[in-house]
């Protein structure tokens, strides 16, 4: 988005004459410690394949660009070439008098009353001056959003929250500074700075930053706040280290203005899953001026075609559902997100604040046990367990580009699931059941789903909810319970959007229930060959795969508790059994398991195995590896589509031209060859991958395969022609005649692509076993 939003400005003065003040400076983004550089090196290398110029640089070359930096404590710096300031007020006023131009009328001074809802759909917008009829609106009021969402008689949820941010300007210097002079931020001293006239205009990211406007008395325009220059002080002592020569110049002033953060540092936008026609675009996290033009573009598209060029699922306002919309949470988590602009995140951090609000029945029994815990869409999930033996606080505390603390933890869950059996709480996934009085619901299912769901009773079916250009809205799994009854499970964050685009294309009919079920049921995982004899032994039932199929589902009583939907799948490719138990059975059930599976070697497990076992496996997983601008044809699931099912899918036409003309892009699994996981940089996600020493896409996902002793990563490789750039198709042959590498901030890797799991030595060893343990059935 900042790249496209520099070229826009760069032309903008060209085309309206009106002069924006843009001029190329370069942004040196500067690293104090070793970790940050090597975080800069990431982004370099990211950078540099998406074609925007950058260089990691020394000390010595940081204090030629820039001769009043004091560069003694830096390790390294990132040099952006190409990066440029411009002049906020005078693109505003740019972009405007282009849009009046092209027939667009502005009225200012203006306030919006609220906007016009009927049926669920924007009809027009109220304002002080009369009404303006409209299909689309669009809520771009910054500081303002959440209240103009609130305002509607239909709620908007916008979660996004003010705090003050503060800048100074000082007077120009005796030799006034260059326009050129680089932009620099010091993210270890949390400042940026850069040339105004003449003079500097510096600010930053405070580690104890002040929320505004909490009670939503907020201002009626853009006004500065009061100075605090007690408050600022830390961030001034930090910008006279780094520039000791400003000791003696004067400051003009210190400007405190209201900014807008949201809950997880990335911008909203996008179309509201509650009204049709009402988009946002908002919550720019202090970097509205460099991110604007991009995301106007893609906002802009998304109201034409009805989806972005791009995908943009990340800053989709759907991400968040109404849980993130509380006030308390929003200052709580707004006064972590602010410092968290600057601070070095490593793989796999979390939000300390906003925290516990969604938790399955068994958090205290875990917690109690030793789970350390991430958060997704609100939801508590354990990421691994912590043995009573191990020291807890140099476990929290060692965050790393390199190996984690967490790795022989990780290894023993994993061990277990492969020659025993675990327990992971899956219970965070989104869980809805479609019911009908006729044969409504099948219909529909039909419809929006690319598999063939007409399968008998108690049968279960992967599939996903295709858009038009056959990409992925939504991957799940659905079970037939009866006849006009089906149980869907989808990912943990796709609550809202799955939610919204069964609504979207679902009739209007009053036969058709659907019911967002995902608090009724805790969902209890059980990996493992002997997860089977734990549960026959719970149920009184054969469970073994002649009685129970593969991908088979029905109610049964486990302990106690009757009316347990028990299906056979684990999402890891791994054997074993997912229990949906309805929340006030939860406990039981649990405490059942864990004392029946003791004699079989139970413990309990986390996601970080969950992925260990997935990835090796070359289980993709949405939001991660496959988005909605990936087809089943590009991620090798063609056999979860069913072209010929005897009736039309959203989606088929753009399948059966695919399946015809090719795919231009394909999800491989890549091994790591002579990678050290003990002491070379490990790869997490996003890392470039190049074959024959060409650029061909980046990695999705990526995991150490236990069983492989090797790192698997999960990524897409595109054919792009050497003589003009364009895609090709990929073709199996392309990806198998490769040779690759892996970049991990800059140092690159061999790799082997391979477009099926490998059968490690590990599962050879086991269906011998398993053979043998049938032929004792057998007897």
């Amino acid at each position: 988005m900042a790249d496209y939003s520099n070229k826009l400005y760069y032309q903008l003065e060209q085309e309206t004459g009106i002069q924006t003040g843009y001029t190329r400076t370069g942004s040196i983004f500067l690293a104090q410690t070793q970790d940050r550089l090597i975080s800069l090196k990431r982004i370099n290398a990211g950078l540099n394949v998406i074609g925007i110029p950058s260089e990691i640089i020394s000390p010595k070359k940081v204090a030629e660009l820039h001769h009043l930096l004091n560069v003694h404590d830096l390790v390294g710096a990132m040099h952006v070439p190409e990066d440029a300031v411009v002049s906020s007020a005078d693109v505003a006023l740019a972009l405007a008098s282009a849009a009046s131009q092209n027939g667009v009328q502005i009225y200012d001074r203006t306030s919006v009353l609220h906007v016009m809802v009927k049926k669920g759909q924007v009809t027009g917008v109220e304002t002080d001056k009369g009404q303006i009829e409209c299909q689309y609106f669009v809520n771009c009021a910054g500081q303002w959003a959440y209240e103009l969402g609130l305002s509607n008689e239909e709620p908007v949820s916008i979660p996004l929250h003010a705090c003050e941010h503060f800048y100074l300007l000082t007077r120009p210097l005796e030799t006034p500074l260059q326009s050129s002079t680089p932009t620099i931020v010091d993210a270890d001293g949390r400042i940026y700075i850069r040339n105004w006239q003449g003079g500097i205009l510096s600010g930053g990211f405070e580690k104890n930053p002040k929320p505004i406007f909490t009670e939503g008395k907020n201002q009626l325009e853009i006004q500065n706040l009061q100075e605090d220059w007690d408050h600022f002080e830390p961030l001034l002592s930090s910008l006279l280290r780094r520039m000791p020569e400003l000791e003696t110049l004067e400051i003009m002033k210190l400007v405190n203005c209201p900014e807008t953060f949201t809950p997880d540092m990335r911008c909203i936008m996008g179309e509201s899953p509650a009204v049709q026609g009402y988009f946002v675009l908002a919550g720019m996290n202090s970097a509205g001026l460099s991110f604007g033009g991009g995301a106007g573009k893609y906002l802009a598209e998304w109201m034409v075609h009805g989806y972005p060029s791009e995908n943009v699922w990340e800053l989709d306002l759907k991400r968040f559902g109404a849980l993130q919309s509380s006030r308390t949470f929003l200052r709580h988590r707004v006064m972590e997100v602010m410092p968290l602009m600057y601070d070095l995140k490593v793989p796999r951090w979390d939000f300390q604040t906003g925290r516990q609000l969604r938790t399955s029945p068994l958090y205290d029994r875990l917690d109690a046990q030793g789970a350390r815990w991430m958060e997704k869409h609100g939801f508590e999930r354990p990421k691994y367990f912590v043995p009573p033996d191990k020291d807890l606080l140099a476990l929290e505390q060692s965050k790393t580009f390199y190996k984690p603390d967490w790795f022989d933890i990780v290894e023993s869950e994993v061990k277990c699931c492969k020659e025993a059996v675990c327990v992971i709480d899956m219970s965070s996934f989104t869980k809805f059941e479609i019911t009908s009085t006729g044969d409504q619901a099948l219909e529909v299912l039909q419809y929006l789903f690319s598999n063939d769901l007409d399968v008998p009773v108690g049968h279960i079916v992967h599939t996903g909810m295709l858009n038009e250009g056959g990409g992925y809205e939504n991957d799940c799994s659905i079970a037939r319970l009866n006849k006009r009854s089906f149980f869907m499970i989808s990912p943990t964050d796709q609550q809202v959007h799955c939610w919204a685009w069964l609504k979207k294309h679902m009739p209007k009919d009053s036969n058709l229930l659907l019911e967002d079920v995902t608090w009724k049921y805790t969902a209890l995982n059980l990996i493992g060959p002997r997860a089977v004899d734990v549960l026959s032994e719970l149920s009184y039932a054969p469970m073994t795969p002649d009685h129970f199929p593969s991908l088979f589902c029905k109610e049964m009583s486990v302990g106690y508790a009757n009316g347990i939907r028990v299906m056979s799948m684990t999402h890891t490719g791994e054997p074993g059994f997912m229990l949906y138990i309805p929340i006030e059975y939860a406990l039981h059930v649990y405490n059942e398991v864990m004392s029946v599976g003791q004699k079989y070697g139970i413990r309990n497990a986390g996601y970080y195995a969950l992925r260990s076992l997935r990835i090796e496996k070359f289980f993709a997983f949405w939001g991660q590896d496959i988005n909605n601008l990936t087809t089943p044809l590009e991620c090798g699931r063609e056999s979860r589509v069913k072209l010929e099912k005897g009736m039309d899918f959203i989606g088929r036409d753009a399948l059966l031209q695919q399946k015809q003309n090719g795919v231009y892009k394909r999800l491989t699994m890549f091994i790591l060859d002579d990678h050290d996981s003990d002491l070379d940089l490990w790869p997490w996600w996003g890392e470039p991958i190049y074959r024959n020493g060409q650029y061909v896409g980046k990695t999705t996902s990526s995991a150490y395969s236990y069983s492989l002793e090797r790192h698997v990563c999960l990524g897409f490789v595109h054919n792009f022609s050497e003589d003009t750039g364009e895609e090709q198709v990929v073709t199996a042959d392309f990806i198998n005649r490769g040779e690759y590498e892996i970049d991990i901030a800059g140092y690159r890797f061999q790799a082997k692509a391979k477009l099926y799991p490998v059968a490690s030595l590990f599962t050879q060893k086991r269906r011998k076993d398993d053979m043998e343990l049938s032929d004792l059935h057998g007897k």
